[in-house]
Parts: C-alpha cells; sequence; structure tokens
C-alpha cells in the first residue's frame, strides 16, 4: 500500500532512539499516523515542526499498518510562528483541535480553514467560526438558523447551553441567566468587536467542554485560555 499527499503537520512523538510517529491532517485523507525513521536527526528535525506544510509518501504491507512516512518540506512556519507568540499559540491551538477528528477521515474544509488562519494575521472571529465547524464535523454542531422556542430566524441573541439551538431576543428575555450570548457576527457577515470574539470562543468553548473534551476525559488546551484573552483584548 502506498500512496503521496500534501498535509500539515500536527504533531509528533518520539519512537525508540531515533525515529518519531509523525501525525499530519492530509488532504483528502484526513489525520494520519505514521513512523518516520531518523525523524530525530537534525535535517528531520527542523522539517517536522508543527505548522509547517509537507509533502508525505506513505507505505504500509497492510492498509491498517501505522505504516512509514518518507517527508519533504514544502512550507516552512516554524521559524516564523515563534517570532509570533499569538500566532505560535493559535497555531499550537489549531493542531490540538485537529487531533480531536477521527483517524483517516477526511475533513479537507476544516483543514483549508486552519490553513487560512495560521497563514493570516491572528483573527478571533475566524477561531470561533472554526471551532463552529470543528463541533459540526465531530457531529455536534449548533443550529443557529433559528429561534428554538418560536421558529423565527431573525433577531437570534442566545443559544440553549442544553440543546444547542439559538434563540429570539424576545423568547430568551425570561431566561436570560440559563442561556449563552450568541454574537450576531455567527449568523451574519457583520464585523465583531472584541466583546463580540469573546462571548463567541465562550460559547464554542462551552460545547466544546461539554461535548468533546468532558466525555473523552481530556484537559482543555490551556494555550486557549491565555489566546481567547489576547484576541479579545480590547485596543
Amino acid at each position: 500500500m502506498e500512496w503521496t499527499g500534501e498535509a500539515l503537520l500536527i504533531g509528533v512523538r518520539r519512537h525508540g532512539e531515533t525515529s518519531v510517529i509523525a501525525e499530519a491532517m492530509v488532504a483528502g485523507r484526513g489525520r494520519h499516523l505514521g513512523l518516520v525513521r531518523g525523524g530525530r536527526t537534525r535535517r528531520l528535525a527542523a522539517v517536522l515542526q508543527p505548522g509547517n506544510t509537507i509533502q508525505l509518501t506513505w507505505r504500509a504491507r497492510l492498509e491498517d499498518q501505522l505504516g512509514m512516512f518518507s517527508v519533504e518540506l514544502l512550507e516552512a512556519r516554524a521559524a516564523a510562528l515563534i517570532e509570533d507568540r499569538t500566532r505560535l499559540y493559535l497555531s499550537q491551538l489549531l493542531c490540538e483541535h485537529l487531533r480531536l477528528l477521527p483517524e483517516r477521515d477526511p475533513h479537507d474544509r476544516l483543514l483549508g480553514m486552519a490553513l487560512r488562519l495560521i497563514d493570516s494575521p491572528p483573527d478571533g472571529a475566524a477561531l470561533a467560526r472554526f471551532e463552529l465547524t470543528l463541533l459540526e464535523e465531530l457531529g455536534y454542531g449548533l443550529d443557529l438558523t433559528a429561534c428554538a422556542v418560536t421558529g423565527v430566524t431573525d433577531d437570534l441573541t442566545h443559544v440553549s447551553p442544553k440543546s444547542g439551538r439559538a434563540v429570539s431576543r424576545a423568547a430568551a428575555a425570561p431566561y436570560l441567566d440559563r442561556l449563552l450570548p450568541l454574537p450576531s457576527f455567527l449568523t451574519s457577515r457583520g464585523n465583531a468587536s472584541p466583546h463580540d470574539i469573546k462571548d463567541a470562543l465562550s460559547l464554542t468553548g462551552y460545547f466544546l467542554q461539554s461535548q468533546v473534551w468532558g466525555p473523552r476525559q481530556l484537559e482543555h488546551p490551556a494555550i486557549r485560555d491565555g489566546l481567547v484573552g489576547i484576541l479579545s483584548k480590547e485596543d
């Protein structure tokens, strides 16, 4: 068995004396792992940095085996990320998020969003949209199209933490202490203020915790807390 594809490297862990197991998001193939012999050598260590785009060739005798990766650097981002703390944090968080996806299940929409986020100035609104899409592709998408109570499709201001469905301003009024704020930019193309970004990331963070991290007994990425503070900071 053999294939070649372009990938975003999202994780590396040691294996034996000189090798590593690399984890990558591969276009058309999803999250894939493979053994890289000599991956801890100086030459390959510079290539195998999370956030880099690489060309992978995977080989295995059987399809369900771990297999071997041969790697070639296509785009080096690691040095630039290290020089920009916010971009570095964002890249690390995106890699953590992508590692939540099932292995070998294509998620090219998320891969494309992640690459655009990494290569652009840090954008809290785009991160919130990425996390909404992540929840959707994990099977826990929120329904922000209409009010869960009245069915109206405009003036949606809150989300039910139980159902993940939107609630209109009028229907939400008696229950504000039980609902999560829904920033308008998540349901339209409007601009997002720092306060809106904080609310949006609080919303996605709530459902990531309740539907993904908690049930899987995972600690939420600590780096996310600092990043939310940076991206929602008033100028």
